[in-house]
């Protein structure tokens, strides 16, 4: 493992031999074993310092736990009680090397976090890292548990914790959305349904419904975190809990919901709890729901934006870096456009949680490292997505109100407000008609004396075309055949 020969090392045995280890490093052979057997991703665990604090909150409730019920001396606990705060509080995190897609169950993620716990608790106590005889990684940090509960327990912990940031950027996304309703409460615009002219709406109205949709994300994430918080520690290697006292499932319960300030709740039935992965896959769908509703309204954001001169051009994003290498002056939508391919990746990562939790075979599920990277990962870029969504185009929008006002003027489609009044054959005349001779409707429907202009008017305005003031009377129904054609 050196470097070289003047690298200083230590020595440490397993049951497959002697490896030397950095003197310097705080995790041992089992870590050492797994970063040659699994340099795949280059990418180590604690490129999720969520999960890292997770393991040690673990860690340190097990210990609490053993000293609890007698089966740790108080000396040892307590070290290992203040060496995983150390790790909780954000220290010694790039010790944590182990790649993140790993064989064996989580068994190098769980071994990895037993030597650092151990060797910083060693240093503690003033002694050398790798005096395992007095604090072992395994007999004493890793008392009373197997990898086959720790991991699984410290995923949904870590999962839980980055789920608040989550949530956090989600809101402050709903509320930017929020804000441009407000602002552009009265900017009428033509609707579309199928990509083809509709009714009229505001604006303002289309980025609400952005904003709500945003909210029962927020709901529906909410609502799935739950699931998280079954755990099943005392389970230990397959659920029936051998090698463990009487007292410590319930102990280690106690002392987790403490440090971490969630609902956790132990498994009522540990043997399936240690083998099903199913909440896994029902959260990362709550995930995957939000991605794909965030890149519609990226789609939207794009359509509405494009041109400036030759699309919609209904609104501006914000100006972010120039957008081609040929074309002067050519600005394109990248934030939208990064956030998509976010949401791709996220949809993607969904169905690699959903095979995993498929393949899992008997007592346990081997495949929980690829299950924890996806959801991880999903997580991080969505609520970095969401981030430069929010600061880097959604605060600055603005509309065209020019172009939104002459596109509503000209549309046919506000003839549909006048249906109630004339019906709708009479309407569905007087619109072929503003077609064919690209008239304004307003002025066919007053030229036809079948509405006077005052009441045209009023039917018209922005308040009745966006639905915001509803109709009140209604007028006799004019037959088709007696509106004049073009």
């Amino acid at each position: 493992m050196a470097d070289d020969a003047a690298t200083p090392i230590r020595t440490e045995t397993d049951s497959l031999g002697s490896m030397d280890i950095p003197a310097e490093a705080y995790w041992g052979i089992h870590t050492a074993r797994a970063l040659e057997n699994f340099d795949i991703t280059k990418r180590p665990i604690s490129v999720y310092p969520e999960l890292v604090v997770a393991l040690a909150m673990v860690k340190q409730a097990a210990a609490r736990a053993n000293r609890e019920i007698g089966v740790l001396d108080a000396e040892r606990a307590d070290l290992i009680d203040r060496a995983a705060q150390l790790v909780i509080d954000g220290g010694f995190h790039e010790q944590f090397v182990v790649g993140v897609i790993q064989g064996g169950a989580g068994t190098s993620t769980n071994m990895n976090a037993n030597e650092v716990i151990t060797n910083i608790a060693l240093g503690l106590a003033g002694r050398e890292r790798g005096d395992y005889a007095y604090l072992s990684p395994i007999d004493h940090t890793n008392r009373s548990q197997s990898t086959n509960d720790v991991y699984p327990t410290s995923i949904k912990i870590g999962l839980s914790l980055s789920l608040r940031s989550l949530l956090e950027e989600l809101d402050l996304l709903r509320r930017s959305f929020l804000a441009k309703a407000v602002e552009f409460h009265d900017v009428l615009k033509v609707g579309r349904t199928q990509l083809q002219d509709a009714v009229p709406m505001t604006l303002g109205q289309e980025f609400h419904g952005f904003a709500t949709t945003l909210e029962a994300d927020y709901r529906r994430l909410n609502e799935n975190a739950f699931l998280l918080h079954e755990i099943n520690m005392g389970a230990t290697a397959i659920g029936t809990g051998i090698t463990t006292h009487p007292g410590y499932g319930r102990a280690v319960e106690r002392h987790l919901r403490e440090i971490t300030g969630l609902d956790l709740e132990t498994a009522s039935d540990l043997v399936e709890s240690t083998s099903d992965t199913g909440s896994f896959m029902s959260f990362s769908a709550s995930l995957k729901r939000n991605a794909v509703k965030l890149s519609k309204i990226c789609n939207d954001l794009r359509l509405l934006s494009s041109g400036p001169q030759a699309g919609l051009g209904e609104i501006n994003l914000p100006a972010r870096q120039a957008g081609s290498s040929i074309m002067p002056g050519k600005v394109n939508p990248v934030i939208p456009e990064v956030v998509n391919q976010v949401a791709f990746a996220v949809a993607g990562s969904d169905v690699t949680v959903t095979m995993a939790v498929e393949a899992g075979q008997l007592q346990l599920n081997a495949f929980e490292p690829v299950i924890a990277h996806s959801i991880f990962q999903s997580i991080i870029w969505m609520r970095q997505a969401m981030r430069t969504l929010r600061v880097n185009c959604v605060d600055g929008i603005t509309a065209n109100r020019e172009r939104l006002g002459a596109m509503v003027g000209s549309s046919v489609g506000v003839i549909t407000a006048l249906t109630p009044f004339i019906g709708y054959a009479a309407a569905a005349a007087l619109a072929k008609t503003a077609l064919l001779t690209n008239r304004n409707v307003a002025d066919l429907v007053v030229e036809a004396g079948l509405m006077d202009r005052a009441e045209v008017d009023k039917q018209l305005s922005p308040q009745r075309l966006s639905g915001l003031e509803p109709i009140t009377t209604v007028m006799p129904i004019v037959a088709a055949e007696d509106i004049p054609t073009a």
